[in-house]
């Protein structure tokens, strides 16, 4: 009953102002945990292809292969750092740079639970909570967007240039349709900051008079991480490698680990905007610290369910691609958001 209780007390400490040495230290550990779940998700996507697949996954580095992400890590870091004669030196470098720091600016806005008594200061369980969350991650997302096109322009590969293009159209037409998917959530929730949205689903998750949007916004997060069955990108078949074709070492190691620290960011704010972030159903209240376990296993469904799809779906032919997600995605999307706005205004 007293958890229950400080569970229900705790959304009301608002305007608070965290110690800089707080926010230093709240950095360190998103950093952290992101460098910590890439590779269980790497080792997590082995395994479950293997299965899908009738074969072993990996089972010789460490007990049950568990060490095979270490083991890819030592690899990539020890390789040669090399680049082609006909690349732009700085920009080949500035690239994957510019996709890990969106990625990881992404996560920081990621709530793994409400504000918590720790030492006598109020902590929040997230990065930074702003009143525009969802305009924050996009606007991170626009500069991962300029991570790959430099990536593939800069390495002076005709095949890279094609896979960036194909980023960029792609990342265009499915942004589109994913930020109308989330503007049923916002108007339901009446708020911007994802903190407030988790609040709001204390009654009933958004994923149930939301889930057309919650349908339009997974689909589009495929095509917006880049994964099976939308991989066009990276189309090994038709461009070898897409856009980092000629990073090796640790630069392409960078992308490698940004590319499935935004599978993590699309399911971290899946399981915000429309599973209820860190509330458990049928009114159970555990402590707080319980938050962060709760959201990261939300999260892991996600990503079981984005490794059960890549072992399941073809690749899409581009025009397929681009046409599902301008004559499909997007009018669903804004009939879904035009919808909400008419029940939510009559409802008030």
């Amino acid at each position: 009953m007293t958890g229950a209780l400080s569970h229900m007390l705790t959304p009301a400490v608002v305007g608070y102002a965290e110690p800089w040495w707080m926010a230093i230290l709240k950095s360190l550990v998103i950093f952290a945990i992101g460098l910590q779940l890439v590779p269980l998700v790497l080792m997590a996507e082995r395994k479950i292809l293997g299965r899908f697949q009738n074969r072993y996954g990996p089972n010789r580095v460490g007990p049950f292969g568990a060490m095979t992400p270490l083991a890819d890590i030592v690899k990539l870091l020890t390789k040669e750092s090399f680049r082609p004669r006909t690349a732009i030196g700085w920009l080949f470098t500035l690239a994957p740079i510019l996709s890990i720091i969106a990625a990881v600016a992404a996560l920081a806005i990621v709530p793994f639970g409400n504000v918590q008594d720790i030492f006598g200061t109020p902590v929040g369980f997230y990065g930074i909570d702003v009143s525009i969350g969802p305009l924050y991650v996009f606007a991170f997302g626009a500069v991962a967007f300029y991570g790959i096109m430099l990536g593939g322009w800069s390495s002076g590969s005709k095949y890279s240039f094609l896979g960036s293009m194909r980023a960029a159209a792609q990342l265009i037409s499915y942004e589109v349709a994913q930020g109308m998917a989330l503007v049923g959530v916002v108007i339901t929730a009446q708020s911007m900051s994802l903190t407030e949205i988790v609040e709001g689903q204390g009654g009933m998750w958004y994923v149930i008079p939301q889930f057309v949007g919650f349908l339009i916004f997974m689909i589009a997060s495929f095509a917006e991480t880049n994964r099976p069955p939308f991989d066009l990108v990276e189309a090994d078949g038709e461009l070898v490698g897409g856009y980092m074709t000629e990073y090796g070492g640790g630069r392409f190691a960078l992308y490698y680990f940004a590319e499935y620290l935004n599978v993590l960011v699309v399911s971290g704010l899946a399981v915000t905007l429309f599973l209820g972030g860190w509330m458990l159903p049928f009114g159970i209240h555990p402590p707080g610290w319980v938050d962060p376990f709760i959201v990261i296993g939300k999260m892991g469904l996600f990503v079981v369910f984005f490794i059960w799809v890549r072992a399941t779906l073809p690749r899409l032919r581009y025009d397929q691609l681009m046409s599902f997600g301008w004559k499909v995605l997007l009018p669903l999307a804004t009939l879904n958001a035009l919808i909400t706005a008419i029940v939510v205004v009559a409802w008030y």
